[in-house]
């Protein structure tokens, strides 16, 4: 029997539907790439930027912080105003930020590009999955697109600090912000030409008095965190600042518990598991991002690596995250989430003390293996728990729900670089070396993550899910599932 031919409209809703696959990761791959990549190039912007650990934590962190506060709102936009336009809204933004970051002459120019970056990749990531499911109805069809969206955009994890490493030893820290231009024209230039424009009519209107007081809120809090250590906890701006910073969020969550269609719906905290799962949440996205803000500027500046050489060095987490990442949702759907959340915490804590005990004649043979572990624990929490957050809820509120645990990882993300980086600098105050400041900030993010895995052993609930969580479509997605900024 002759095998059968596409029919014009099968192969040109196949060419389509590639076209889309292939926009949509190349976008996401940018804003992970993005993310890793940073991490490199940080004691290279410390040197040409004449900047303290102080101006590097706002480096990262004003890029974190709009993405954590508006990811939720992106989505929604997307929704409401039509995909294609918000996505490539998002591109555009995204890289035109990178220009202003590649030319910042100073430090306060570079934090106002990477501001813009995160509003851009608040707008192009949630786009961008809310493109790619619109596009494959049938669910089992969207499920494939999905695994190859994020596999595919996932490259960017490991081929950051590898990336960063080459073009900042090569050409200096701008070149990692300049990458993004060919990459975006090219978006921008397919996107235009290939893209269909969808929406949802029922899409909710906009929360727009939520996502000011959230991002104000968290936003005051952050400064207050990040400059108390250079200015004193008990100075009058960080005491002023931590004040507003209550008040902000106060009314935050006054705010939501009125509106009728809230950025964050509080009664979603009356389930357990859905708490439950987002505080262990917060606790990832803290000693995740937190410890590796350091990993460059411990190969750097502690055992005397150049930065090409750090780059590769702290490929394990990485290469870990990305390769371990796809079995953590089996292994959840087998044996609970609590189960494999608690184990993954429990490695990752072990992981993180072990870290704390490295020296400047630590030799990399002693040193990888405790990166891995690392990145090989928190790799075994983030879609069981995204998983635990979704099973929470209703099927219909399942985007929703992801989204909010995205954004509560983010803004332990920002909670993490601002405290440990406070860590760090109140050693340094008191006379301790960096190595020895870098060695209490890693112990503190392994306490806090032992303590994490204590929590959800004995409060996240037992259960076995009918689908892998690591299945599940999220509304929101994860531009910072990422082991280095």
């Amino acid at each position: 029997m002759a095998a059968a031919t596409p029919t014009p409209t099968t192969a040109g809703n196949g060419s389509r539907r590639a076209v889309l696959l292939t926009v949509t990761c190349l976008g996401q791959f940018m804003v992970l790439l993005d993310n890793t990549i940073v991490g490199a190039a940080l004691p290279d912007m410390q040197h040409r930027l004449d900047t303290s650990l102080t101006g590097l934590q706002w480096i990262v962190d004003a890029y974190v912080l709009l993405v954590a506060m508006l990811l939720l709102s992106g989505g929604v936009f997307a929704d409401r105003f039509g995909r294609k336009r918000v996505y490539l809204t998002g591109v555009a933004v995204f890289t035109a930020a990178s220009l202003i970051c590649a030319l910042a002459p100073t430090l306060g120019w570079l934090i106002a590009g990477r501001v813009l970056q995160g509003i851009g990749a608040a707008a192009l990531s949630p786009a961008s999955l809310a493109l790619l499911a619109a596009a494959h109805p049938v669910p089992q069809e969207r499920m494939k697109a999905i695994g190859l969206w994020a596999g595919l955009s996932g490259i960017g994890l490991a081929a950051g600090p590898v990336a960063g490493g080459v073009l900042t030893e090569a050409f200096g820290w701008p070149a990692i912000f300049l990458v993004n231009l060919p990459i975006g024209a090219l978006l921008l230039l397919m996107g235009l030409r290939t893209l269909e424009e969808t929406r949802n009519p029922h899409a909710p209107a906009i929360d727009v008095p939520g996502t000011l007081l959230s991002v104000l809120g968290v936003g005051v809090l952050t400064y207050g965190l990040i400059e108390g250590g250079a200015r004193g906890w008990t100075s009058p701006p960080i005491l002023t600042s931590f004040a507003a910073a209550a008040v902000l969020l106060a009314a935050f969550i006054a705010v939501e518990a009125r509106r009728p269609t809230p950025m964050l719906p509080l009664r979603l905290f009356r389930q357990r598991l859905f708490t439950v799962s987002n505080t262990a949440m917060v606790v990832v996205g803290f000693a995740l991002m937190g410890s590796s803000f350091f990993f460059s500027q411990f190969f750097v500046y502690v055992q005397g690596s150049s930065i090409l050489r750090a780059g590769l060095q702290t490929l394990p987490i990485s290469l870990a995250m990305v390769v371990v990442s796809p079995y953590a949702g089996r292994l959840a759907a087998r044996h609970g989430f609590r189960a494999v959340v608690t184990a993954g915490m429990a490695l990752a804590g072990l992981g993180l003390l072990a870290l704390g005990t490295v020296h400047a004649d630590t030799a990399y043979a002693n040193v990888w293996w405790r990166l891995a572990v690392v990145g090989t624990g928190f790799a075994l929490t983030l879609s069981p728990l995204t998983g635990a957050a979704v099973q929470a809820v209703d099927p219909q509120e399942g985007g929703l729900a992801s989204g909010i645990s995205s954004t509560t990882r983010q803004i332990g993300a920002v909670l993490g670089v601002a405290l440990l980086g406070a860590v760090v600098r109140t050693r340094q105050s008191g006379g301790a070396s960096f190595e020895a400041g870098l060695d209490s900030a890693f112990l503190a993010a392994g306490a806090v993550t032992l303590a994490a895995a204590v929590f959800t052993g004995l409060w996240l609930t037992r259960s076995k899910p009918t689908q892998e969580p690591a299945a599940t479509p999220r509304a929101t997605p994860d531009p910072e599932v990422v082991p280095t900024p």
